[in-house]
């Protein structure tokens, strides 16, 4: 499964954007996809993540600004970042769990800064 992430940038506290992640295959043939992230000095930790069936699950620090979902039409699985915050400030990274194996897409550069 190749994994191509999207929608970076540059926004200033408050602000929003939204990543995207191309799969090579049918994101709904695949197990889980999730988004990563890594912040500079830090460990890559979960930031939110959708099985096969639809379940989604967050980390506790971006319940209720992030959502993740899939667009069936254009298979992809977005990450919808609102209220953005400077400690949101990292690489983010798509990943992908089929047939027992995880796939990493690269990462994609959020900075949150005025």
């Amino acid at each position: 499964v190749q994994l191509q992430a999207s929608g970076g940038g540059l926004v200033q506290p408050g602000g929003s954007l939204r990543l995207s992640c191309a799969a090579s295959r049918s994101i709904f043939s695949i197990n889980a996809v999730g988004w990563y992230r890594q912040a500079q000095g830090k460990q890559r930790e979960l930031v939110a993540g959708v099985s096969r069936g639809g379940i989604t699950n967050y980390a506790d620090f971006v319940k209720g600004r992030f959502t993740i979902t899939r667009d069936n039409a254009k298979n992809t699985v977005d990450l919808q970042m609102n209220s953005l915050k400077p400690e949101d400030t990292a690489v983010y990274y798509c990943n992908a769990v089929y047939q027992m194996t995880t796939y990493w897409g690269q990462g994609t550069q959020v900075t949150v800064s005025s």
